[in-house]
């Protein structure tokens, strides 16, 4: 049977949520893997029987992120993002599928949605898993549809670029007056963004190919029915059919496929990783926060930082002790700071020679 062809396909990356570093599978600079998947397949195995994606010797994990903008579950889950990302490096090839909520605002405003409420219940997201919030209510409700959109454009016209725009429409409609049925918002969004055209995709949020693309992720993020996540109770029927709820990992390998619905700890994803691939190579976190400022160039939150520091058998973040660490980064001008929310965004310092980066070794699972 012949190998999924790219053109037909999702492309995979690696180091991909964190929205730097990206490296679309199947080019020259990328490790060797899947390009994705097929018109009406969700596994690789299910097309290509034996299939085995690697890098070297080394076996390379698939995970498939089912999510949406709109999802403050989703943003909440990006420290554990980051902590695959460092721990498991270009072991894992990730792959971005759309739930896409809700159309249009019509069920929100009938189920009597207002958004001063919803404000509440930000703010309780903000105090138990620490990532940005504006708690600013918004002016209406709105749609997802358009900002799902806007991430499968710059799939389709960049392939990798699609979870820098993920990451920003996240942070954007968490903290600003965002609304993500709002072109002209998406845009202003989007822009300034590195290697992210926001003209050329707003301009084709409506175009067939965008349309045909989110049709097959939204239909993908469909097909829950049966599986650990709706046994747990982490799906949904909203709008019919059994989806994944966001944010839902799928991780494969050699045709095995576990799945982790809806919010999990950092501990579920791992246990996950470690029984697909018990040899799988481990980094574990940095004695200071330097090199994740080189490794993720983007920025980090605060609850990001904090969850790659963390270690241990069941390791907590401390936020708190985390943010003042950041704070002398930034007074001994390592590190700059850009308020967001209540928090911040945090960057290396420009013209600051790189410090040699610390023993990180990976260790086995």
């Amino acid at each position: 049977m012949r190998r999924p062809n790219p053109d037909d396909a999702v492309p995979r990356t690696a180091f991909g949520p964190a929205w730097s570093g990206f490296r679309v599978q199947g080019t020259a600079d990328s490790p060797p893997s899947a390009a994705g998947q097929p018109e009406g397949s969700t596994s690789l195995a299910a097309v290509c029987p034996g299939f085995r994606t690697t890098i070297g010797d080394a076996t390379v994990i698939e995970a498939t992120l089912y999510t949406d903008a709109a999802c403050p579950w989703a943003y909440s889950a990006n420290p554990a993002l980051r902590v695959l990302e460092w721990r498991y490096r270009e072991q894992l090839s990730w792959r971005l599928v759309m739930i896409g909520l809700r159309e249009d605002a019509s069920g929100h405003i009938a189920r009597g949605y207002d958004p001063a409420k919803a404000v509440l219940g930000h703010h309780t997201f903000r105090r138990r898993y620490g990532m940005p919030f504006g708690l600013v209510p918004k002016e209406r409700p709105a749609g997802t549809g358009r900002g799902c959109r806007a991430v499968v454009a710059a799939r389709l016209l960049a392939p990798g670029s699609e979870w820098r725009v993920l990451r920003a429409l996240q942070i954007a409609n968490f903290t600003t007056p965002l609304l993500l049925d709002d072109d002209e918002r998406i845009r202003d969004a989007l822009h300034g963004i590195p290697d992210v055209d926001a003209d050329a995709i707003v301009e084709r949020l409506d175009a067939p190919d965008v349309a045909e693309a989110y049709e097959r992720d939204r239909a993908e993020a469909r097909t829950a029915a049966g599986t650990a996540a709706e046994a747990q109770g982490k799906t949904s029927t909203s709008d019919g059919p059994v989806r994944f709820t966001a944010p839902s990992l799928v991780f494969e390998l050699d045709g095995r496929r576990l799945v982790a619905g809806g919010w999990q700890p950092i501990l579920a994803y791992d246990v996950i990783v470690a029984n697909l691939d018990p040899a799988i190579r481990r980094y574990p976190p940095p004695e200071t926060p330097g090199p994740l400022l080189d490794h993720f160039p983007d920025g980090l939150t605060t609850a990001e930082v904090a969850a790659l520091l963390a270690d241990g058998p069941d390791p907590i973040a401390d936020l708190e002790a985390t943010e003042r660490t950041m704070l002398q980064l930034v007074a001994d001008g390592e590190a700059v700071r850009v308020a967001l929310g209540q928090d911040a965004l945090w960057h290396r310092a420009q013209g600051v020679d790189t410090p040699p980066r610390e023993r990180t070794e990976p260790a086995l699972a």
